[in-house]
């Protein structure tokens, strides 16, 4: 007898909660949201496996320092571009200048949003003194900085030494004077400086 009962509240409860409309749309939507963030990281795995694969940033990261050097003297540093700006459009608007390589539009690690500018390499070095031209024109009504890439060397930094303390580098203010007391400048109760 108990074991009956217990077999018909367990067969109620289960319809109870299988009859429920509100929560079968929920468990529907639960299982179309799984199949879905399944079916995005095939996606970004796909991506992932061609970013890594892919013959042209391969070859960038191949380079020696001195191949580097050149890309950079061929390219130039395109800045303020309108975030919605394709790569395929930056390279028709510097197709006059000379016949365009690559085009890079850095975006933000953590969100994917771009930053705001590109790179553009060109074939010939020639192509850069004429892409200057461009520099404060109009690209998708937006005006444009238009300068040659510089070259970053892996351990130079183009930091100053004393970065955010203006007191110790000199400013209008006093000409480097540190003054005479070390610290944040309150005075300490047992210093004999009076």
């Amino acid at each position: 007898m108990a074991d009956t009962r217990g077999r018909l509240e367990t067969e109620i409860f289960a319809n109870q909660w299988t009859s429920n409309p509100e929560l079968e749309a929920i468990k529907a939507r639960v299982l179309e949201l799984e199949e879905e963030a399944e079916k995005l990281r095939e996606v970004q795995s796909l991506a992932e496996r061609q970013l890594m694969y892919n013959p042209l940033a391969a070859l960038f990261y191949h380079m020696s320092q001195e191949e580097r050097i050149d890309a950079d003297n061929r390219s130039v540093y395109v800045g303020n571009v309108d975030y919605s700006a394709t790569a395929a459009e930056l390279k028709v608007y510097f197709s006059g200048c000379g016949s365009v390589n690559r085009v890079t539009i850095l975006c933000d690690r953590v969100t994917g949003h771009p930053k705001g500018f590109a790179y553009i390499e060109f074939s010939e070095r020639d192509s850069v003194g004429t892409a200057m031209t461009l520099d404060n024109t109009l690209f998708r009504g937006r005006v444009i900085k238009v300068l040659p890439k510089r070259t970053n060397i892996p351990g130079i930094t183009n930091r100053g030494g004393q970065r955010g303390r203006p007191w110790a580098r000199g400013n209008r203010f006093n000409n480097g004077f540190q003054g005479r007391f070390r610290g944040n400048g309150r005075v300490q109760p047992w210093s004999d400086h009076y």
